[in-house]
């Protein structure tokens, strides 16, 4: 998102304490009219420089941090526990055959976060002398890996942490994993007769389940399995509210919402339970205002409209037990704690105290019992829980070194470059800028009309370039980069290509400019001199990253440290454990990536699971394809061509075994 930049002029001092206190998303920016500062010796780079570039401390906490080393270390139960080395683990992963990219799972992470989220609201209950208690669910869209299902079951029954499905497929699921007596199972999304039929049936299976009508469609099917079971149903309504959401998933919530049904729908579900005598089957009231909610002030007015349909449906007749405030629970990918769609303004406690109070108060003006209170917030549950590890392959760089001297007279727009480039100074680096884009505009259109060589404009693109790096180094030794220079560090930013796709790991990045902390892992005490893109394995030019996370809005190059000869150079992608794995695509047919499953250990650690990567087999498959059929085409192919002398018996054979082998490996590229 661009924001407004008003141009002001500060002291260097001032600066200083804006960075610290200002909110910067608003996320405004604050542009300074640039004073050219002396220069002055630069420190060492430090630890630090690196915690403060890359807002570890803000997004990695209590997670991820820097050790003296320079490498990022987990700490996976936060700070009661011990810490790893990443980039030693990742080191040791590899001897096991484990190649890059890999998804490294942290299973204590995901216990802490389900402990923490309990802990905030058994604490706001205390608090507000809460008459109830707290019952979460974690939707199985946010993440349906088998071992990560089963590690949420697992550490979810001290707390009876429940699921939510929202399709038949995740229902099937839910039902076959759940096995924690007393915990809940929440049942969303289109129904048929078969899945309603299934949520009730799961009743004698000692389970709980909730059957959320979405589709005013929904309550004669759910009346009429109920009928043909014999059993009483556990059912619940979702509301449209009138309180919206922000951000990106805004427009999941309001009359124009896909699911939920309005006031007058929700009445006339009452209705019709209370006419087939019913009525006691209701029991829910759930509602959702969309993912990532950055602002608490959303929250507060969504719970409080809720909570009084809550009280009224109570005063209705309905068996009203639980209140479900759906997801939205947001996190700081940033690192700024900022209204910010990247960000968030609250803390876990704020989220949990401003439900209960406002919950225990609305009921408490009517004199009525506070219900359970539920939430479904899968991505603060999961997202912290894994890593993504990839390498650089290779970088493309601007080049910006001078042409060589030459004897023939030069052509006067090259003389002009060579004159803008020898008279750049501090005082004049931004005029030159300009002088020297116009000086290119004028050799490309000479070029076109004939009055220009190649070989002149190859010397003119070269002085160009020249020109815009000499002003770059100036224009970072200012206070702020001058706002008209912005797009020139863009401009002039290396590539660095990984060994990944971002559409199979990264979807949320390409196809909505999500925001994910991005870093080296290794290296963090030598100051990163490059400025660079990401730019993955697949043939689209949509497969890059040049958005990256900023204290000041966005940044689109991130800070890189130059390739070394023969060592490697290691990325990690930070939060992105939910939502990406599941809705990753084959795009070029890069598959899913290795993954291990970590648990940490008195001595270190343990691999708990390793899943492997698709292999170029399994994805071919997965589109239609017959190996075997692939591999006889081929041999025909070669058979052929050495009937017609065209390819020698050696070569056929070596081609044969690469094509089979390469079926065998991982979808991605080996070091």
């Amino acid at each position: 998102m661009e924001l407004e930049r008003a141009e002001i002029t500060v002291t260097a001092e001032l600066d200083r304490l804006l960075k610290n206190t200002v909110d910067p998303k608003d996320k405004a920016k604050v542009g300074v009219k640039n004073q050219h500062q002396p220069e002055r010796p630069k420190a060492p780079w430090t630890i630090e420089d690196s915690e403060n570039l890359y807002r570890i401390q803000g997004w990695g906490e209590p997670y991820f941090s820097i050790n003296a080393a320079g490498h990022v270390t987990v700490a996976p139960q936060g700070d009661r526990g011990g810490s790893l080395d990443l980039y030693e683990l990742v080191t040791s992963l590899q001897q096991r055959n484990l190649a890059l990219p890999l998804l490294i799972r942290f299973s204590d992470i995901l216990e802490h976060r389900i402990e923490r989220l309990n802990a905030c609201f058994a604490k706001a209950i205390a608090r507000y002398n809460y008459g109830g208690v707290y019952k979460g669910v974690f939707p199985v869209k946010c993440n349906q890996q088998k071992h990560l299902i089963e590690d949420l079951v697992k550490f979810g029954k001290p707390y009876q942490f429940g699921l939510e499905a929202g399709s038949k497929p995740e229902l099937m699921i839910a039902i076959a994993m759940l096995n924690n007596p007393g915990a809940l199972l929440i049942c969303n999304g289109y129904k048929d007769r078969e899945y309603i039929e299934t949520a009730m049936l799961a009743q004698k299976l000692d389970q709980t389940p909730i059957i959320v009508l979405e589709q005013i469609e929904e309550v004669e099917i759910a009346i009429e399995a109920a009928k043909a079971l014999g059993i009483k149903p556990n059912l619940g309504v979702r509301a449209k509210l009138n309180a919206k959401g922000i951000g990106r998933w805004g427009v999941s919530s309001g009359d124009r919402a896909k699911f939920g049904l309005t006031i007058p729908e929700i009445i006339m579900v009452v209705d019709k339970l209370k006419a087939v005598d019913m009525i006691d089957s209701l029991q829910l009231l759930h509602f959702h205002i969309g993912s990532q909610i950055s602002s608490i002030s959303v929250i507060k007015d969504a719970i409080g409209e809720a909570s009084k349909i809550y009280v009224e449906l109570v005063q209705l007749g309905a068996n009203m037990k639980y209140l479900d405030v759906g997801g939205g629970l947001g996190i700081d990918y940033d690192g700024s704690q900022t209204n910010f769609h990247a960000s968030k303004n609250y803390d876990l406690q704020n989220y949990a105290n401003d439900i209960v109070a406002e919950v225990r108060e609305t009921c408490s003006d009517k004199n009525i019992p506070v219900p359970t209170l539920i939430s479904e917030s899968g991505r603060a549950i999961a997202s912290h829980q894994s890593v993504l590890i990839f390498d650089v392959l290779s970088t493309c760089e601007v080049r910006t070194d001078l042409p060589p001297p030459t004897t023939n007279p030069e052509h006067q727009i090259v003389r002009n470059l060579w004159e803008t480039y020898e008279s750049i100074t501090p005082e004049n680096f931004r005029e030159a800028f300009y002088d020297a884009n116009q000086f290119k505009e004028e050799a490309l259109s000479r070029f076109k009309f004939g009055y220009l060589t190649l070989t002149e404009r190859s010397r003119a693109e070269q002085l160009y370039w020249a020109c815009c790096q000499k002003i770059l180094d100036i224009a970072k030794r200012e206070e702020y980069m001058p706002e008209d220079l912005e797009e020139l560090e863009q401009i002039m930013a290396s590539i660095y290509y990984i060994n990944l796709s971002v559409f199979q790991s990264a979807p949320d990045s390409w196809a909505i400019d999500q925001l994910f902390p991005i870093m080296p892992i290794h290296r963090l005490g030598e100051e990163p001199t490059r400025r660079g893109i990401l730019a993955d394995l697949t043939c689209d030019s949509d497969g890059k990253i040049d958005q990256f996370i900023d204290l000041k809005d966005v940044k689109h190059v991130l800070e890189l440290h130059p390739l070394e000869a023969k060592e490697p150079y290691y990325l990690g992608l930070f939060l992105g454990g939910a939502y990406q794995e599941i809705m990753g695509n084959l795009h070029n047919l890069f598959g899913d990536t290795n993954a291990v499953h970590i648990k940490i250990t008195p001595k270190g650690y343990k691999i708990e699971h390793v899943v492997k990567g698709d292999t170029m087999t399994e994805v071919v498959g997965y589109v239609q394809y017959d190996v075997e059929d692939l591999i006889e085409s081929i041999r025909q192919k070669a058979e052929q061509a050495l009937l017609e002398n065209r390819i020698e018996i050696g070569e056929a054979q070596r081609l044969l075994q690469n094509y089979e082998h390469s079926l065998s490996q991982y979808t991605y590229l080996a070091p």
